[in-house]
C-alpha cells in the first residue's frame, strides 16, 4: 500500500465542528456531499457538520439554493461561503447582494475567480476539501488543500493524473490526507484495510457505459445522446462521454497506479454492468476480496469525511429479499481502446498524463458540440499522445505548458481551428 495513504486518524478528526469545503458544488458530486452532510449532523453525536463554503464556475443560481438549503441545518452562525471562478458572474452576484434589504445577503462573504478557490483551500477554518470539480480545473485548489495539510476528499481524479509526481512529492512528510472518493478507488482503499502486505493485483470495476454492447462500426454512427444515456449512474455530461469511451476507466488506472503505488501491469479492468461491485483487491495467496453496495455516491463520499469511522449512510443498502445477478467480463482492449492509452500512461509516467487528459478534455468537448465522432475522442487522443515530445520528470509548469500544448494539436489534427 503506497505509504501516503492514511491509516490512522487526522488530528482534525476530533474537532467538535467539522468544516467542509466543497469545490465544484453544483456537480453531480458536490450535490451528493451536500446530501450527505445532512444526513451526518442527524447521525454523527459527536461533531457538527458545517458547509464552510462551496465553489462553482458560474452557476450562481444553484450556489444560492445550496446555501439556502444548508442554512436549514448548519451549524455554524455564518453563512456558507459562495466562491465562483467566472469573476464576471460573481461580480453579477456581489452586486445584487449589495443592493438587496435582506440582512442575511451577505456580499462580503462571496469569493471572485480561480484564486479565491486556492485560498479557500487553505483556510485555517477549513477542516475538509472536497475536491469534485471536473478536469483540469480542480488542479490549482486541490494542490494547495494539500500544501495546507488538508483532509482531501478527492473525487477530482485528473489531479492524479496530470501531476501524479508532483502531488507524491508533496505528501511526503505531510500531515495532508487525500482519500479517494471515486467508488472503484474507495472500494480498493476500503479492500486494503487491516493489510500490511502489497496486493498482488487491483481490479478496476466498469460499468461498460451505454456501448457496452455496441461493435465498433455502430460505435462510429453513435449520437451525444445515445453516449450520455448511461445505464446505471447520474453523472455530468463530461464524465458520462468518458465513461462511454471508457476513458474514465483509463484515467482511474492512472489514478490507482499514483494512489497505491503500484505498477500498471499490477492493475487490471474487468467489466461488471450491475455496478454493485466497485473493484476487487486480489492478495499474494491469490484471496480476493471486494466492495459492494447499490450504486450511489453518497457512500464513498460519506467514508472519506468520516474515515476511519463508519456511521450510518442514507445511500440506500442491498434488499436481501431479491436475487442479486454480479456479472463480471473483461474488458475488451480492441473496442475500447481508451483503456491501451491509460494503461501506456500509467506505465510511462512523466508528461504523458498531462497530454492524454488535455486531449481528452477537448474532444469530449467537440462531441458534445457536434464537431467531431464519437469515435474520433480517442483517436484524437491517441495521436496527440503519440506526437508530444516525452519528458520523464517534468515540474508543474511545464505540465500546464503541455496542457494547453494539447487542447490545440488535438484541435489541430482534428482540422478544427483554435
Amino acid at each position: 500500500m503506497n505509504p501516503e495513504l492514511p491509516e490512522s486518524r487526522h488530528e482534525s478528526m476530533d474537532r467538535p465542528q467539522q468544516n467542509v469545503l466543497v469545490l465544484g458544488a453544483t456537480g453531480s458530486i458536490g450535490t451528493a456531499t451536500v446530501d450527505v452532510l445532512r444526513n451526518l449532523n442527524q447521525v454523527d453525536t459527536q461533531r457538527r457538520w458545517c458547509l464552510w463554503g462551496a465553489s462553482a464556475h458560474s452557476q450562481a443560481e444553484k450556489l444560492l439554493e445550496i446555501q439556502a438549503e444548508a442554512k436549514s441545518w448548519h451549524s455554524s452562525e455564518s453563512p456558507c461561503r459562495l466562491l465562483l471562478s467566472d469573476e464576471n458572474i460573481g461580480k453579477s452576484l456581489v452586486e445584487t447582494r449589495r443592493t438587496s434589504q435582506k440582512e442575511t445577503d451577505h456580499a462580503d462573504s462571496i469569493g471572485l475567480g480561480p484564486e479565491s478557490l486556492v485560498q479557500a483551500a487553505q483556510s485555517p477554518e477549513v477542516d475538509t476539501v472536497v475536491a469534485a470539480i471536473v478536469g483540469r480545473a480542480g488542479l490549482e485548489s486541490t494542490l494547495a488543500a494539500i500544501d495546507a495539510g488538508k483532509r482531501v476528499a478527492l473525487a477530482n481524479k485528473e489531479t492524479l493524473v496530470v501531476a501524479g509526481p508532483v502531488v507524491q512529492e508533496k505528501l511526503n512528510g505531510s500531515p495532508a490526507e487525500l482519500l479517494p472518493v471515486d467508488s472503484e478507488h474507495s472500494a480498493i482503499f476500503q479492500c486494503l484495510q487491516g493489510s500490511k502486505d502489497s496486493p498482488r493485483k487491483l481490479i478496476l470495476t466498469a460499468s461498460g457505459g451505454p456501448f457496452r454492447t455496441w461493435t465498433k462500426q455502430q460505435m462510429t454512427e453513435a449520437t451525444r445522446e445515445s453516449a450520455l444515456a448511461h445505464p446505471t449512474w447520474e453523472m455530468g455530461p463530461k464524465i458520462t462521454i468518458d465513461s462511454a469511451t471508457m476513458m474514465n476507466k483509463a484515467l482511474e488506472i492512472i489514478e490507482a497506479r499514483w494512489l497505491f503505488g503500484l505498477p500498471a501491469d499490477a492493475i487490471e479492468v474487468m467489466v461488471h454492468p450491475q455496478s454493485i461491485i466497485h473493484s476487487m483487491v486480489e492478495f499474494q495467496d491469490g484471496s480476493v476480496l471486494s466492495q459492494m453496495s447499490p450504486p450511489d455516491m453518497r457512500l464513498p463520499i460519506q467514508y472519506a469525511l468520516t474515515y476511519p469511522d463508519r456511521l450510518p449512510c442514507d445511500a440506500p443498502t442491498f434488499d436481501h429479499q431479491n436475487n442479486w445477478n454480479l456479472d463480471l467480463e473483461a474488458a475488451d482492449l480492441d473496442r475500447f481502446p481508451a483503456l491501451n492509452l491509460g494503461f501506456e500512461v500509467a506505465k510511462v509516467g512523466g508528461t504523458a498524463g498531462a497530454v492524454l487528459n488535455a486531449a481528452n478534455e477537448e474532444a469530449v468537448g467537440l462531441f458534445l458540440e457536434g464537431k467531431i465522432r464519437f469515435t474520433d475522442i480517442v483517436e484524437g487522443c491517441a495521436d496527440v499522445l503519440r506526437h508530444h515530445n516525452f519528458e520523464p520528470s517534468p515540474p508543474l509548469g511545464r505540465l500546464l505548458q503541455l496542457d494547453g500544448w494539447a487542447r490545440g494539436e488535438l484541435r489541430k489534427r482534428m482540422n478544427l481551428q483554435s
